[in-house]
């Protein structure tokens, strides 16, 4: 199986813009591993690339569904694997491109799952709850059925706050004792280039991207979804969209709202870094000089990806 090649690193980093370069250099396809942009029409504040910006090059995994439907880790597993393979049986090098490592990391490895995460209803009423009562409640329900898995998950961290209540809801047994585990085996080879750049200059550039989305549309985008009635669901639990419903409530000024946005894109950087360091086998490369010079610093990459296919 050719290998797969992972594009990895925080927002507003640039994984986009070199993805599609390299995809076009080696003449494969993209995989999306960001876990919103697999929902039509949240486009603006997942960022997601453009007909434009794709440059005829084949993105899968990006609007596949609905923001009233749930898609979990599990959905992603599933689907990124089928794509893998029929692009590595068509001989070409698949390339993921994203920021939820859980998600692209459970593609690759043998993860294995085991909620269903077939109640939907049950989900959408955890999502209500942290809603009303907040993430820390939420994660003060967890605390008192699975102690363990509390210790493991931090409040802040309402995606899996909700899958370990799904699985103990569905199974009846502690999240901490179920059959979720990573086994070590690799069961997709890769090979895996992060992206960075100087924390100072990454967060002016987070600053300016949320800016840009602002005037690009986004408080439309995000209103379009609010008046479908879908304040609950887990695609409004993305960055750039939960900020802007207490505004919508009319709880908070729209500046505040905004400062919110910078404020949790700045702290999630900090995580991907974080989570990607501990994670994932990883070849950092700092791309400041492709702020400069984008093409040279992305044939810089291409011949690195080349030499280390040989």
């Amino acid at each position: 199986m050719n290998e797969t090649l992972v594009i990895v690193g925080p927002t507003a980093v640039g994984k986009t813009k070199l993805s599609i370069y390299l995809a076009k250099r080696f003449q494969t396809e993209i995989i999306n591993g960001d876990a919103f942009q697999v929902y039509r029409g949240m486009d603006i504040g997942t960022a997601k690339v453009t007909r434009q910006e794709a440059q005829n090059v084949p993105h899968h995994l990006i609007d596949i569904c609905d923001p009233s439907e749930p898609y979990t880790v599990a959905d992603y597993q599933i689907d990124a694997r089928r794509i893998l393979e029929n692009l590595s049986t068509r001989g070409k090098m698949p390339i993921i491109v994203g920021g939820t490592g859980f998600y692209i990391k459970a593609a690759l490895y043998d993860y294995h799952f085991g909620s269903t995460g077939a109640d939907h209803q049950y989900r959408l009423s955890l999502a209500r709850f942290a809603e009303e009562k907040g993430k820390l409640a939420l994660h003060e329900r967890l605390k008192a059925l699975d102690p363990d898995a509390a210790k493991q998950i931090h409040p802040n961290n309402l995606v899996r706050v909700m899958r370990a209540l799904e699985v103990i809801h569905e199974t009846g047994r502690p999240f901490s004792r179920h059959d979720q585990r990573e086994i070590s085996q690799c069961l997709y080879p890769f090979f895996c280039i992060g992206l960075t750049l100087d924390r100072a200059l990454l967060y002016a550039r987070i600053n300016a991207r949320v800016d840009q989305m602002i005037e690009n549309g986004l408080i439309n985008e995000v209103r379009a979804l609010y008046d479908q009635g879908l304040h609950g669901a887990q695609a409004m639990q993305a960055i750039g969209y939960k900020e802007f419903i207490p505004y919508f409530d009319g709880r908070v000024p729209l500046a505040d709202a905004i400062d919110q946005l910078k404020k949790h894109s700045r702290h999630y950087a900090k995580r991907q870094y974080t989570w990607f360091n501990h994670q994932m086998p990883i070849h950092w490369i700092d791309m400041t000089e492709a702020l400069d010079d984008f093409q040279a610093k992305a044939e810089e990459i291409h011949r690195f990806v080349k030499e280390y296919r040989r």
